[in-house]
């Protein structure tokens, strides 16, 4: 039977000949013909592909929210099917068993498949006999061919014994019967069933969105040529939304700029609103649509936070109700929902345009309930919209949950959190946060204005708040760090310290970021100052610390301040490794690094810049802060850095004016002040005046190695060797230094052997320095040293050392292979400086879990480097590695 022609023969809506519904009502042809499709209706093959599954399962659901363009699917489906499909679209008069068989047994013959005389159409509207159904299903079961029955509107018969009624006749109908429901909800069908056996064909909300290409496509329908972007943005405010997609497209085809209307429309007004508010909202009862509107203030909600908005005690069950059916309340997971973002925007306009002045208010109680139950992100976010600046501000304190404006609240700045706060409160936890907003922008005179108005507010109020105080503390380490003041910062760490036990502990426990931070701005501090070790030793504790995300920012800190003190000592390995350490515990939380320091990133430029790797240096420093970031560590590093590489480049003039570039401080820092004198004395010497070198030098070489070596060259280049083999003597023999620092002293003693004519000496100096050097690929040192090394480096034993590395390999006269391979005791590669770490650990039998923890590298890492260290030491067992590096005397 040609469906399309007899939709073409008979005007829509006429009574259809044969009788009359138990009503006493005609049949009407609106209820039996396949809706009509318009010009722009885009055919999706893989929607129709998935639909075709229909021919060959019992059941078939269509299930999506309203202007899914799930009728026009299965429109589309049946009319081009080839075969006869019945159809029947049920509407608010279709009401009760006898009323729904009616109306399909009319369908039936509506669309060539002949009912038999012997099944009376029901008189009753209320009921059917279950003869009726039985023969019905005999009937059916009896046809060579299976009869493919569409009902359209499946959602209207809420009667739960029509369901069942129709799953009896679609089991007993089998094979003849294809049954396809297209519904906004769940049927009352037992669905799990056809699931479990295989036999029923789903097509859902998700499966009929839109996705980019086919909304290109679409508006392309609709005369619309724009660029995947622009769809894909529309999809993503629409989520796919077929309605949306086309009145969107035909509202901007009246626009004199569709692309900027797609891009900026108010969902708020004009027919998508009118679309939904009709279809969705004013369908729901008046409890509903009161919860609608009041939810359309939350990203996500659960029934909790929403019966705090409406003060009554039924969301669960609307909220439930209104997923099951498809009315734009998307499951988020674990008891949240969310509301389709366009659906979201109308009931917003919605609400403003019936209810001034209660979503202020909405936000208010959105931000107590988040307090209580929820998240500190989502709890300022509503209590910001809700300006309600001093219950946000005690939360923050009282809850000692100031910490988290530092380690991270999601998208944002803790200043952005708070942007509307002004005016001036006698409260002193609005000053603590505005302080903690400032502070965190490095902004140190602001933010100290409000710690002090604090303080002075928490000294008049009388009462004891030890939670304010160690908010105090906090803030005021932090100010410490930024000023430059490790007195400052020390005397923050002591009260704090004094406060922490009288703080609650199952508050406490909470927020580990707390001393996390504290000991962070407390390091730092101490580095500032030249206590090394004790900058050390503190870093060292919030690195080990717990590994949660509230403390991933500090930890990350810590790790490229101890990066730092590692390439003061001369490790520029041991320095990489702490970066990359940082990098992925970055990675693991999904962070990005520490805000306003990448000192990371000025370390990995200084280790590029003594591998004599100028490129790589600039590049890091390209993407790390200037030399005048307000962190006075980074600040100084910066400094350093770009003044080695300016003086590398020959660019004698620009690295002075960098390195007298003031760092802004409370205090001056004997580190910084001595990587200034280097910067000034290599350039001194540089021009040939090495006595100007020397007084650059000699107030900063004490407790500094590196300066202590440039003041011996300073000293040999005045020709004064005696002096400068004092000074290397005076160095610690066991100290900590590595070869940043040993490799330029031996190059300072071998041109002092070299002086003196004792070539022996120069040669067994060198061969130290190459070894050492090649460890660490220590290019720089070797570089800068002068040309009289280049003699030496030309005789046999020294080229070895410095082939592949520092010079080119020698060319490699053409040889046959050895049948032998390597010699039992010989490496086929020489270990690199991490690998040897790493072989050194597992000599002492620690795990890899171990390992990895002590080297603050991941354990794939190890892993990788155990697999590198077996196949040079061809081996494939841990105790044969260690076995084979003893014998060929790398342990």
């Amino acid at each position: 039977m040609d469906v399309a022609a007899t939709d073409r023969d008979v005007p829509r809506g006429a009574p259809v000949p044969g009788g009359a519904d138990p009503l006493g009502d005609p049949f009407l042809r609106t209820r039996f013909a396949l809706p009509g499709r318009p010009g722009t209706f885009l055919r999706r093959d893989r929607l129709v592909a998935h639909l075709g599954q229909a021919l060959l399962t019992p059941l078939t659901v269509v299930n999506g929210s309203a202007g899914a363009g799930k009728t026009l699917l299965v429109a589309d489906w049946a009319a081009h099917l080839g075969r006869p499909v019945t159809w029947l679209t049920l509407d608010a008069a279709v009401e009760g068993p006898g009323m729904f068989w009616a109306q399909l047994l009319q369908s039936l013959n509506a669309h060539g498949v002949p009912v038999p005389t012997a099944l009376d159409l029901p008189a009753d509207a209320t009921r059917v006999h279950h003869t009726l159904l039985s023969r019905l299903a005999w009937e059916l079961a009896g046809h060579d061919r299976p009869v493919t029955v569409v009902i359209d509107e499946f959602d209207r018969m809420t009667d739960p014994e029509v369901a069942r009624q129709l799953e009896f006749v679609l089991r007993h109908a089998r094979p003849g019967l294809r049954l396809v429901l297209v519904s906004r909800t769940e049927p009352l069908l037992p669905l799990h069933r056809y699931r479990l056996a295989g036999e029923m064909t789903e097509i859902r909300d998700a499966d009929l969105a839109f996705t980019t290409e086919e909304a290109v496509d679409l508006l392309e329908l609709h005369g619309l040529s724009l660029a995947a972007p622009v769809a894909g943005a529309l999809v993503e405010r629409t989520r796919g939304w077929a309605a949306g997609l086309r009145l969107s497209a035909l509202a901007a085809r009246s626009s004199p700029d569709p692309e900027l209307y797609l891009k900026e429309f108010e969902a708020g007004r004009g027919t998508i609103a009118d679309f939904l508010l009709a279809e969705v909202l004013e369908r729901q009862t008046p409890e509903t649509q009161d919860l609608l509107l009041r939810i359309s203030v939350l990203d996500r909600f659960c029934p909790g936070l929403a019966d705090a908005l409406t003060q009554r005690r039924d969301a669960a069950t609307i909220l439930a109700e209104l997923h099951r059916g498809n009315a734009f309340v998307e499951d988020f997971g674990h008891g949240w929902y969310r509301l389709h973002p366009l659906f979201r925007e109308i009931l917003l306009a919605h609400l403003r345009r019936r209810a001034p002045g209660l979503e202020t208010q909405l936000h208010r109680r959105a931000a107590h309930w988040l307090r209580r139950s929820g998240t500190l992100p989502e709890m300022l976010a509503h209590g910001a919209a809700g300006r309600d600046w001093t219950y946000l501000a005690r939360a923050l304190v009282e809850d000692l949950e100031i910490g988290r404006l530092f380690t991270g609240l999601g998208p944002g700045e803790p200043e952005d959190w708070f942007a509307g706060m002004d005016g001036e409160t006698p409260d002193p936890a609005t000053n603590l946060v505005r302080a903690a907003c400032e502070l965190s922008r490095s902004d140190l005179d602001r933010g100290l204005a409000h710690l002090r108005r604090a303080e002075e507010q928490l000294a008049s109020d009388g009462r004891d708040s030890p939670e304010a105080r160690l908010t105090c503390a906090l803030l005021e380490a932090l100010a410490g760090r930024l000023a430059g003041s490790a007195r400052l910062a020390e005397r923050a760490n002591r009260s704090a310290r004094r406060l922490m036990p009288r703080m609650p502990s199952r508050v406490f426990e909470r927020h580990p970021e707390l001393h996390a931070l504290l000991l962070t701005h407390t390091g730092s501090s101490a580095l500032w100052a030249g206590r090394l070790d004790e900058a050390r030793e503190v870093l060292t504790a919030v690195a080990r610390g717990p590994r949660t995300a509230a403390t991933a920012l500090p930890r990350m800190e810590a790790f490229e301040h101890l990066a730092l003190l590692d390439h003061l000592d001369g490790r520029p390995g041991a320095a990489e490794r702490k970066v990359l350490a940082m990098t992925a515990e970055a990675e693991r939380y999904g962070l990005t690094p520490p805000r306003g320091s990448g000192l990371g990133q000025l370390v990995l430029a200084a280790v590029a810049l003594g591998r004599d790797d100028l490129d790589g240096a600039e590049a890091l420093l390209a993407g790390a802060p200037a030399p005048w970031s307000p962190d006075p560590v980074a600040a100084a590093a910066g400094r350093a850095v770009t003044a080695g590489v300016l003086l590398a480049r020959g660019r004698t003039g620009a690295a002075l004016a960098v390195a007298a570039r003031p760092v802004p401080a409370a205090d001056a820092s004997p580190w910084a002040r001595g990587t200034v004198a280097l910067v000034v004395a290599d350039a001194h010497l540089a021009e040939g005046r090495p006595d100007a070198a020397v007084e650059a030098l000699r107030q900063v070489a004490g407790d500094q190695p590196l300066c202590t070596v440039a003041l011996a060259r300073a000293h040999l280049a005045a020709g004064d060797p005696g002096t400068a083999r004092r000074l290397l003597d005076g160095l610690p023999a066991h100290g900590r230094s590595g070869p940043g620092v040993t490799v330029p002293a031996a190059l300072v003693r071998a041109r002092a052997a070299a002086l003196d004519g004792d070539r022996a000496t120069v040669r067994r100096l060198l061969a130290s320095a190459l070894a050492e050097g090649r460890r660490e690929e220590l290019r720089r040192p070797f570089r800068s040293t002068g040309p009289w090394i280049d003699a030496f480096l030309t005789e046999p034993s020294l080229r070895a050392h410095a082939a592949g590395w520092l010079l080119p390999d020698p060319p490699q006269a053409p040889r046959g292979p050895d049948p032998g391979g390597p010699g039992p005791g010989t490496p086929v590669e020489e270990l690199s400086e991490r690998e040897h770490d790493v072989l050194e650990r597992l000599a002492r039998a620690m795990s890899t879990e171990d390992i990895a923890a002590d080297l603050y590298v991941s354990v794939n890492t190890v892993k990788t480097h155990l697999k590198s260290v077996y196949r040079k030491l061809s081996v494939h067992r841990r105790n044969d590695a260690v076995r084979r590096a003893r014998e060929t005397g790398l342990l």
